[in-house]
């Protein structure tokens, strides 16, 4: 089954959506439910998503600027917007972050039939693909699946003791699938994570660092600006026009 975020300001919708559509018949299971956009970013944050479903206008951080900043992650979730007809020609204005998908208000079951049908064929062959040419297996897949998920913790142990094998091994046998020391690609991770709660100028730097799993503030720093070529705050204050901490 593949995991669906929906996002969307008004109860009814979200409920209507949660609740009388037979997502699981094509091949999806709802993975939350969230009321705005910086909800939605949040969740995203802890949780595995194939697809966000989202409102294009909401109260708090629009369906569009959702996409815009998944894109800047490079994120792989397909975004699908609700729109009315009245804003097509706003939704229009996403094709450059990636979206593609559209369904209107008020939802119509055979598009949602026909819309999500095509994305489930689209995530089959990428899934297809991805094992092939990167030669994935269970175990892979796994671990993977473990560092997005717990981020905050992960650990070679960890995820050894999850595939109940060797961490020596399983150091030696990631970097042999994968091309990628697993320790490089747990601060990849939490380093794409903190880029996207620099964002939310709810979040205070500090806040942040634990949040990605550093309980020294100045380790997250150094590690951050290792990454990034810049401090937490540099980036916040640069690339989001924030001025906040």
């Amino acid at each position: 089954m593949y995991k669906l975020l929906i996002a969307d300001d008004e109860f009814e919708i979200r409920n209507g959506l949660s609740s009388y559509f037979p997502w699981e018949e094509i091949g999806f299971e709802i993975a939350g439910i969230v009321e705005n956009g910086y909800e939605a970013l949040s969740f995203i944050n802890t949780h595995h998503v194939d697809v966000l479903l989202t409102d294009i206008r909401m109260s708090e951080l629009s369906g569009i600027e959702v996409a815009k900043q998944l894109d800047e992650q490079k994120s792989p979730i397909h975004v699908v917007f609700l729109s009315g007809y009245k804003d097509f020609d706003y939704a229009q204005q996403a094709i450059q972050y990636g979206v593609k998908n559209y369904i209107t208000k008020p939802t119509k079951y055979s598009e949602l039939v026909t819309v999500f049908t095509k994305i489930k064929d689209q995530l089959d062959e990428k899934y297809v693909t991805i094992k092939t040419d990167f030669n994935y297996d269970k175990v892979i897949e796994t671990i993977l699946t473990y560092v997005y998920e717990h981020y905050q913790q992960a650990s070679l142990e960890g995820a050894s003791q999850l595939v109940h094998l060797n961490p020596v091994y399983i150091s030696k046998y990631f970097k042999e699938k994968t091309g990628r020391n697993f320790s490089d690609f747990v601060v990849e991770v939490k380093m794409e994570k903190a880029a996207i709660f620099l964002k939310n100028p709810d979040f205070k730097i500090y806040e942040i660092s634990e949040l990605t799993g550093y309980s020294n503030a100045k380790n997250f720093t150094r590690t951050f600006r290792k990454y990034y070529g810049k401090t937490p705050r540099e980036y916040r204050n640069e690339e989001c026009g924030l001025h906040i901490d």
